[in-house]
């Protein structure tokens, strides 16, 4: 079988250099003048060209297979970019941009000074909204659609569709509820504002409800008759007494039921249409112009039913469907292997907590739709029941582990730095205040590659540093990373964080027992002269690297010490490095206003600052940084060892 599917894959590929459609496709306008039927060999080239980009690059690859059909019908039905197409998350729009004049630089993709693996406003007039963290599309999409309403209560010519496109994921958001309640309500002028959300599904089965009568009966649902219909029937029954009119109501709501239609989204205000195939043209292109011809008052929603992995049998095969992927092999769908090296932090975490819970009955996980990417599947295997994924909903989870912490139970919870953002208000009310003993694993800390600005865990120190009760933890590598997650299980005065980088570790021996850190205790790494290094986290190795290079070019063998606290400072050792040497130089993965604006706060209380120490502190500038690989970023970031080598000779 595996033979044969290959054989398939291989003959499907060989097509790909040939001249077709696509080729002449260099934005959406030009899909206007073909056929339906053209429109479909467009969709399958689509699938084709976006495979093949992604094979050599990497990139998210299943999401954007199962919405190569809803991107061409969008195209070709709306007008972008006047009719704003507002995809959320953006992982699912490669599609989307080959369409809307970057196909000749797909081969950039996710590289630096190329293509972003997101929408980004700044990149084309086609992505009005910037995105990457999910659930958001339905806000700014209402939030456009009321400004297009106002404007044209002021005579403005404004008239155009406002898009929102939603994973059936994204949909575990709060947000996402917020923004439907506030859109069924929302009256601008007296009228409620249009928009058109589109729910891509690819968790249902697609058979029950795509058959003919099904097909029949969603098309008559969209059409301007039906809707009208409905408008006139709703505006006759508002007269009607209320037992009727409720009865009315009922009965209307059970026929719509019969077609597969459901209340949820009818009781927050949205006209409902579905569930459709969405990967068949036959399907989604008469809705999609029903739902532009006819002026419907208030939002409506059109339930798509799609595949991720749709049309590559590798993914298709895939457990993940081949969501994230490196570079692969087209025929096979093989990913190419790195080098065999150190573990990454993340799966020493995981390692870690496991060992911790193992002699720990207390200790539970949470995590807010990441389990693989934050280790946490290891740990679900080992303990099922004590591993909890909350969806996408990282404010819940923060409230969620606050309340089990105050019935004695130890949650870790474990969320991308850059995600923990979007819970600040329960971090702030739910544990600190109360001083709750939550400990957070924040994965992806500092700069992250590929993913770029949207996912650099660059804020964590500055936004946790500021809480009181808070303590923050940073590894220098994999073996303090293993004793700070000792550390955080054994402590109960109050909520603990610790922050460790995307990647791999140094290759550092892992202890097989590991230390509980005394709270706020740094370390000396290296005794020496004159210049002071203070590293917070994995700069550590560049600081080193850094002392080779001054001991070569100017004979000065720098101290260098390891923070391992941002919260609380360890300041007897930072009090005597700066007696004792002429420089200090701080070194983070963070941005201003973290640790080098603690140790400062603490010189200058002090009057350390006072005595003709030289101080300097590198962190993160203050800048959104692209994607790239991590060394060139933490290049421009100014945090490598030659850049913190020229600092130290520039102050000498």
């Amino acid at each position: 079988m595996a033979a044969e599917s290959q054989k398939k894959e291989q003959k499907t590929f060989q097509n790909i250099s040939t001249k077709c459609l696509l080729d002449s496709v260099l934005f959406p306008a030009d899909l206007k003048s073909f056929s339906d039927e053209n429109l479909k060999q467009i969709s399958n080239e689509l699938r084709l060209e976006m495979i093949a980009q992604v094979s050599k690059t990497g990139g998210h690859l299943g999401a954007g297979l199962g919405v190569v059909e809803l991107t061409v019908a969008l195209h070709a039905v709306f007008d972008a970019p006047n009719d704003k197409i507002i995809w959320d998350v953006g992982h699912q729009t490669y599609p989307h941009k080959i369409l809307t004049g970057r196909k000749d630089k797909m081969h950039t993709l996710r590289q630096g000074g190329g293509l972003s693996g997101f929408t980004k406003r700044s990149e084309s007039e086609y992505d009005p909204f910037g995105a990457a963290h999910s659930s958001t599309s339905i806000s700014a999409g209402l939030g456009m659609a009321v400004a297009r309403d106002l404007s044209k209560a002021l005579g403005e010519d404004s008239d155009n569709h406002v898009i929102a496109v939603i994973g059936d994921g994204a949909m575990s958001a709060g947000m996402a509820y917020e923004a439907m309640n506030n859109a069924g309500a929302q009256l601008v002028n007296g009228k409620k504002s249009r928009l058109i959300v589109i729910l891509n599904d690819n968790e249902m089965s697609i058979a029950p409800p795509v058959g003919a009568m099904s097909r029949y009966l969603t098309k008559i649902v969209s059409s301007k008759p039906y809707i009208s219909a409905r408008e006139i029937g709703k505006k006759v029954t508002d007269i009607l007494p209320t037992p009727i009119r409720h009865a009315v109501k009922r009965a209307e709501e059970t026929a719509r039921m019969s077609m597969g239609s459901g209340t949820l989204f009818e009781e927050l205000g949205f006209y409902y249409i579905g569930p459709i195939d969405g990967h068949n043209l036959d399907h989604l292109l008469p809705i999609l112009r029903n739902v532009r011809d006819n002026h419907h008052e208030g939002p409506i929603l059109i339930h798509a039913i799609t595949q991720k992995g749709k049309g590559y049998l590798p993914a298709e095969n895939a457990a993940d469907k081949m969501h994230g992927v490196k570079k692969f092999d087209l025929i096979t769908g093989s990913q190419a292997k790195g080098k065999v090296g150190a573990p990454s932090y993340t799966s020493v975490y995981a390692q870690s907590l496991i060992k911790q819970a193992q002699n720990d009955p207390k200790i539970v996980a949470v995590t807010a739709a990441m389990p693989s990417g934050t280790g946490l599947d290891k740990f679900e295997q080992e303990f099922p029941q004590r591993c909890f994924d909350v969806g996408i909903a990282e404010q819940h989870a923060v409230t969620f582990a606050a309340g089990m912490a105050t019935e004695g139970y130890k949650p870790f919870v474990t969320i991308y730095s850059t995600f923990l953002q979007r819970a600040y208000d329960q971090v702030i009310h739910d544990v600190a205040i109360q001083n709750l003993p939550v400990r957070f694993a924040m994965d992806r800390s500092g700069l992250v590659g590929a993913d770029g600005q949207t996912h650099a865990g660059a804020f964590d120190i500055a936004y946790l540093g500021c809480l009181p009760n808070f303590v923050i933890m940073a590894p220098a590598n994999e073996a303090e990373l293993t004793h700070m997650v000792a550390t955080a299980a054994n402590y109960d005065d109050g909520p603990i964080a610790l922050r460790y980088p995307r990647g791999e570790g140094t290759g550092i021996d892992i202890p097989e027992k590991a230390e509980i850190l005394k709270i706020g205790k740094g370390r000396i790494v290296q005794k020496g002269k004159k210049v002071a290094l203070l590293s917070l986290g994995t700069r550590l190795e560049e600081c080193q690297k850094a002392s080779d290079i001054l001991k070569g070019k100017l004979d000065v063998t720098p101290t260098i010490a390891d923070a391992r606290f941002a919260k609380p400072l360890d300041e007897a050792m930072i009090k005597k490095l700066a007696q004792e040497h002429d420089i200090l130089i701080t070194v983070e993965e963070g941005s201003r206003g973290g640790f080098g604006a603690f140790v400062l706060h603490y010189l200058s209380e002090e009057g350390l600052l006072d005595k003709g120490i030289k101080v300097r502190t590198l962190c993160l500038p203050d800048e959104f940084i692209d994607q790239d690989n991590p060394y060139a970023q933490y290049e421009r970031a100014g945090l490598n060892a030659q850049q913190i080598a020229a600092t130290v000779s520039a102050l000498l």
